[in-house]
């Protein structure tokens, strides 16, 4: 559901459920809570699978970027069209870096 992978000074999240909201939010944040280092200089999070996301999933993302306490940055990797649209009309990709992959898209 949510793969959790050490990189050098950070953190690379997998979000493998179509729907990221209220029914696996919490597992998500007790995960990270469990997986996370204490110190993070960067968090990459994989929204490519996710199809819908609500605004407790948004709440959590805010979380981990409130984790870094302005270190660095929190990264959003492939979101889908519908995400992303939840993404900005929140003016969330002011806060958060948007990545499209050529892969991907």
């Amino acid at each position: 559901m949510f793969d959790f992978n050490p990189t050098t000074g950070g953190l690379r999240i997998q979000i493998d459920v179509a729907s990221f909201d209220a029914s696996n939010v919490d597992q998500f944040k007790n995960d990270f809570e469990r997986l996370c280092p204490g110190e993070l200089a960067a968090v990459d999070v994989d929204l490519a699978r996710v199809e819908m996301i609500d605004s407790s999933a948004i709440g959590a993302l805010l979380s981990v970027h409130r984790r870094l306490n302005g270190h660095g940055p929190i990264s959003i990797h492939n979101p889908r069209p519908s995400v992303l649209s939840v993404i900005e009309l929140l003016r969330l990709h002011r806060v958060f870096h948007i990545e499209i992959d050529e892969e991907a898209a």
